[in-house]
């Protein structure tokens, strides 16, 4: 019923930048929360960013001080600039989100995954 759409992920150098965006579409639906997650083979997937429709963001403390997520409420995006890339940041990006329809109760709900490599 809702969609999340990634787009951005590439290959970079040590040191680069890359910008993750996430749209979300469906109808009549409100995101209370959206981020992003990432999955290094044979290892679980862990929170990267999350932040609220208000504006309240969380941050792993690897990514701390790098990384800045952001939303605009409007177009329903989430975005994800990361900087000062490390090849331990290399790993599939999936975007994420906590959303209802109406009074339809709360799901959960997870993009297709976007590739990221560091390396030179």
């Amino acid at each position: 019923q809702v969609q999340l759409v990634e787009s951005g992920g590439g290959l970079v150098q040590p040191g680069g930048s890359l910008r993750l965006s996430c749209a979300a579409s469906g109808n009549m639906f409100s995101c209370y929360v959206m981020g992003w997650y990432r999955q290094v083979p044979g290892k679980q997937r862990e929170l990267v960013a999350i932040i609220t429709d208000d504006g309240n963001v969380n941050y792993a403390d690897s990514v701390m001080g790098r990384f800045t997520i952001s939303r605009d409420n409007p177009k329903n995006t989430v975005n994800l600039q990361m900087n000062s890339l490390k090849p331990e940041d290399t790993a599939v990006y999936y975007c994420n989100a906590q959303c209802s329809q109406g009074t339809i109760l709360p799901r959960n709900y997870w993009g297709q995954g976007t590739q990221v490599t560091v390396s030179s």
